[in-house]
């Protein structure tokens, strides 16, 4: 092959190249048109969608996130239909094929994130915890401060900031004290058994009858609960209007100072433990008739209140 041929060549496959650009001139202006209207259209979505996320969600880091999938979504369907136009299918086959595998291969690596990620989304949508609630997770208690979509932040009552996935706040149990706007206090307390104890129930509900931050229309209620090993057990349940722990506590302990005060004016013991010592290899025999059987079967002086009573017989 000479030079000429060779340039005739190269000349020959230039002009079928500017012929199937000039075939494809209307395509290309075409697609160029789709894909500037098509990212004013997207832009007008994402904005549509972030207003109507933001009224069924408070949260603006999922609605952002919303906003901004949809975004990608349309823009996405304007680039497929641009390559479409200019009849590049198999491109966009191909495409589409790679991202399927890409985004399976990225799930099994990152399943534990999708899972606290889809899980924050079924918070921000459910609403089991908002943030200012008092709540229970596992066994973290304390307020929630904070809501994100992959963790949440619990403050304790100690002070302490806990992040706890999504995931495990999802799948367990919650005990959100907020929820009602009023906590229950269950203050156990026991009394001797020689007191009354119809009289006990009523100096007991007496002494807390108007207990500053009662909650309005719940009632105090004293239930007696066993027999215990030096006392009379039972629970007394006071209802607070404050779901937050200063006002609980402050409460809890005026109600026990009330208690003490009204036990100690009307003379109800409340007993310290008491332990009966049972002598005897069968039990029931009591520590003098015990001490007399040791000293005998050892030869040893009897006990002092018995060898008294053998001085005054002689």
């Amino acid at each position: 092959m000479n030079l000429n041929e060779a340039w005739n060549l190269i000349m020959d496959k230039i002009q079928a190249w500017f012929e199937a650009v000039i075939k494809m001139l209307p395509n290309l202006l075409l697609a160029a048109v789709v894909v500037v209207l098509g990212i004013f259209i997207a832009k007008y979505v994402q904005k549509l969608a972030y207003k109507i996320m933001d009224k069924i969600s408070l949260n603006s880091t999922l609605n952002n996130l919303f906003g901004s999938i949809v975004y990608a979504v349309a823009v996405g369907i304007v680039i497929f239909t641009a390559l479409s136009i200019l009849k590049l299918d198999k491109a966009v086959t191909t495409m589409l094929a790679g991202a399927g595998v890409l985004g399976l291969a990225l799930a099994f690596a990152f399943q534990d994130i999708a899972a606290n990620f889809m899980s924050g989304v079924f918070i921000s949508f459910r609403k089991p915890i908002n943030i200012g609630d008092i709540v229970k997770i596992k066994d973290y208690m304390g307020k929630v401060v904070q809501i994100n979509l992959r963790d949440s932040v619990i403050r304790t009552f100690q002070g302490q900031l806990v992040i706890i996935p999504n995931k495990e706040i999802f799948q367990n149990p919650i005990e959100n004290y907020s929820m009602l706007g009023k906590r229950r206090i269950d203050l156990d307390v026991g009394i001797s058994y020689g007191e009354n104890l119809e009289k006990v129930k009523e100096i007991t509900l007496g002494a807390v009858e108007n207990l500053p931050g009662l909650a309005v229309g719940e009632k105090t209620t004293l239930y007696f609960n066993e027999f215990g090993d030096s006392s009379i057990n039972f629970t007394i349940r006071i209802w607070t209007d404050t779901c937050e722990q200063p006002g609980f506590l402050d409460l809890q302990s005026e109600a026990i100072i009330r208690i003490k005060k009204a036990y100690d004016k009307n003379d109800i013991m409340i007993p310290f433990p008491i332990r009966t010592l049972d002598f005897g290899i069968k039990g029931g025999v009591p520590i003098n008739k015990a001490l007399e059987d040791f000293s005998f079967k050892n030869d040893l002086p009897a006990a002092p209140a018995k060898a008294e009573e053998k001085k005054k017989e002689n």
